[in-house]
């Protein structure tokens, strides 16, 4: 089923520049370019929920409570992971396996709390929530600064201004603004065009590195067969 609601990839370019400026017809790209806007808002709360819950649980170490809101954090930090698990694979591609591993034969409750502690995904997974932050700051910083340059800062749409402000078709207030000559100003466009392509690109790329490190820090390795069955 997921395979078939997955959206189709494009169909391979076979010029230099089909592929370069096929881009813009693969929804990865904007896909992956919506994953690092929301990148931000979602590294905001997944660093600030990681670092008040282990300081709280550090503070709460002497209390009687200190264990549980501990276990409790780390089973939050769990369903944290699932959530972001299907950001991933719906926005950036990356299949990202919700069934978990089988536990194999019944344990008790301790045996399990201690097979959540030594779990590696554990601890990748705090290291993910706290890794958000400075990625999600550098990934819609990359976006922004990515779309304002080609799209607004004399590239891609000031030129034409220019062109009509040369042809006296429309007044700038009355500034008298320093600018190429208009012969240049194609020049420029394309030059705007240019960098959003690789802008594109690049967000496609990102997005994928960014979708195997979720992968690897938020999913189980699966067990070797010498290796026994845990919850």
């Amino acid at each position: 089923m997921q395979a078939a609601l997955r959206t189709p990839s494009p169909k391979p370019k076979h010029t230099t520049l089909g592929r370069f400026f096929g881009v813009y017809s693969d929804p990865r790209a904007y896909l992956g370019m919506a994953y690092m806007l929301l990148a931000l808002a979602t590294g905001i709360f997944y660093f600030t929920f990681a670092v008040t819950g282990l300081s709280l649980s550090a503070g709460f170490a002497i209390l009687i409570i200190g264990i549980p809101f501990f276990l409790l954090f780390i089973g939050t930090t769990r369903v944290l992971a699932l959530a972001e698990g299907r950001i991933v694979e719906t926005l950036l591609g990356t299949r990202m396996p919700r069934r978990p591993v089988h536990p194999g034969p019944p344990m008790g409750w301790m045996q399990r709390v201690l097979e959540m502690l030594k779990d590696p995904r554990t601890w990748g997974t705090l290291l993910y929530l706290l890794l958000m932050l400075p990625l999600g700051l550098f990934y819609f910083t990359f976006v922004i600064v990515g779309i304002v340059c080609s799209l607004a800062l004399r590239l891609a749409l000031a030129p034409v201004v220019l062109l009509l402000h040369h042809a006296s078709m429309i007044t700038l207030d009355g500034v008298v603004m320093q600018s190429p000559h208009p012969a240049l100003l194609p020049l420029v466009s394309i030059l705007g065009i240019v960098l959003l392509t690789v802008t594109l690109h690049l967000t496609r790329g990102i997005g994928y590195l960014h979708g195997q490190l979720a992968k690897s820090l938020l999913v189980r390795a699966p067990r070797t067969a010498d290796e026994p069955a845990v919850a």
